[in-house]
């Protein structure tokens, strides 16, 4: 049986297909990797907010899964949109990675820092942090924004340590955030094998129960402020507790709530975002 399986194609999103491709692969299964471009990588320039809605980066690759061209797709699940897309279900998640933020260049954060980063979470979490920082915006791969930091003279980029790990980047690595300081995005750490609905079993053996049941909290959490990667929203489960976050842009004010209800936590946070 050809199993096909559809990720974006930078060096890190095939590095992670492959992953979940060793997972998957079984007597009698023949794995076929499938590069698909998507909106956010075919424009680098833009914020996220101007090419479209939450879930940049996974549109064309779901659209590509219910269409038949492939059998699984495989997402960072921080990359996903809070809601599963109708007729797509999360199968599978692989055990999740180091979730925290990543600090490149600078073993520490210090007063009037340029810092690159394209995610209104992390400017918001770093402002709160230090108010002097100079936040700008950095897109691309993980490789193209390590060498950006160089070409402008930026002290630091802020990036996801686990994407960093899987590149074999750990070096890079000045600082891994506490959650704490940086509360991670919902999902991130972890990667996601969506399949259609009743379609499951094709990547059943590969879910790791305690991912799911902490990344689901965090996903549910999100959904039910009904912010995302446009908003500075964020939300970590660490085993025992759910913390979810609401921030102003700018770092001004944070609100954080910790507990292990997400729809209550959601309820004390939404005014906050404005929903």
């Amino acid at each position: 049986m050809l199993v096909r399986v559809g990720s974006r194609g930078s060096r890190l999103a095939l590095t992670q297909a492959e992953l979940a491709a060793s997972r998957l692969r079984r007597p009698g299964v023949e794995i076929a990797l499938v590069p698909i471009t998507t909106a956010g990588d075919k424009d680098r320039t833009k914020p996220f907010g101007e090419i479209g809605s939450r879930g940049v980066f996974v549109k064309e690759i779901e659209e590509a899964l219910l269409a038949g061209r492939i059998d699984v797709a495989v997402h960072s699940a921080k990359d996903m949109t809070s809601s599963d897309a109708e007729g797509l279900v999360v199968g599978a998640y692989l055990e999740r990675e180091d979730p925290r933020d990543a600090l490149c260049g600078a073993s520490e954060v210090r007063p009037g820092m340029r810092i690159g980063t394209a995610s209104v979470r992390r400017r918001a979490q770093l402002l709160a942090l230090e108010p002097s920082l100079s936040i700008e915006p950095l897109r691309g791969n993980v490789e193209t924004r390590l060498r950006k930091r160089g070409e402008r003279g930026l002290d630091a980029v802020v990036l996801a340590a686990c994407g960093l790990d899987r590149l074999g980047l750990a070096g890079e690595i000045g600082l891994r955030f506490a959650p704490e300081q940086l509360l991670p995005e919902a999902g991130q750490g972890a990667l996601a094998l969506q399949v259609r609905v009743g379609e499951e079993e094709l990547v059943a053996a590969a879910d790791d129960v305690e991912t799911r049941r902490r990344v689901e909290a965090e996903r549910e959490v999100v959904f039910a402020i009904g912010g995302g990667c446009l908003a500075p929203v964020a939300a970590h489960h660490d085993g025992e507790t759910l913390t979810a976050l609401v921030a102003d842009e700018d770092g001004a004010w944070i609100e954080r709530r910790s507990g292990d209800d997400p729809a209550a936590l959601a309820a004390e946070l939404a005014a906050f975002a404005g929903t």
